[in-house]
């Protein structure tokens, strides 16, 4: 068996940072072979193994989009310590049951520990709880919605 080192590609890399821009994501993903690539806004670097195969991503899309520079995401008041990101690859609910009233609404005050949705993982509902006690400022997700690891959620200020 011959071991090569696998060349990175620059360009990847940088249209991964573009699709980061682009969908507000805080890290995306992707492997091809014995090659993985992350690429996170988080500033400290985690190499977590994934349980799940990363989605395909659309280079050609992030390629040929907007080559402006400039990075301000739609909210810039948003503080990064207020958002709460998922833990895991999943399908998100928002409340208990089809029809249910939500766990939170925008501009509820919550409890830390509070469960505030739902993520279904492998036909598993884990609860998600808020990590500190304030406001909910935005929901960023919508009922049912796929989310991914570290996808934002909901903001709690």
């Amino acid at each position: 068996m011959t071991h090569k080192k696998a060349e990175i590609d620059q360009t990847l890399i940088r249209d991964l940072a573009n699709i980061l821009n682009e969908t507000d994501l805080t890290e995306i993903e992707v492997e091809q072979d014995d090659l993985r690539i992350r690429v996170s806004r988080s500033g400290t670097p985690q190499y977590v193994q994934a349980a799940a195969p990363a989605p395909a991503a659309q280079p050609a899309a992030a390629a040929s989009s907007a080559p402006s520079s400039s990075d301000a995401p739609e909210s810039p008041s948003v503080n990064p310590k207020d958002i709460v990101s998922s833990p895991m690859v999943g399908t998100a609910y928002l409340a208990p049951s089809p029809g249910a009233r939500a766990f939170v609404e925008v501009g509820q005050q919550v409890k830390e520990g509070q469960t505030v949705m739902i993520i279904e993982a492998m036909k598993t509902m884990n609860q998600i709880p808020a990590p500190k006690s304030g406001t909910v400022g935005a929901i960023l997700i919508e009922d049912g919605q796929p989310v991914e690891f570290g996808e934002p959620l909901i903001t709690i200020s």
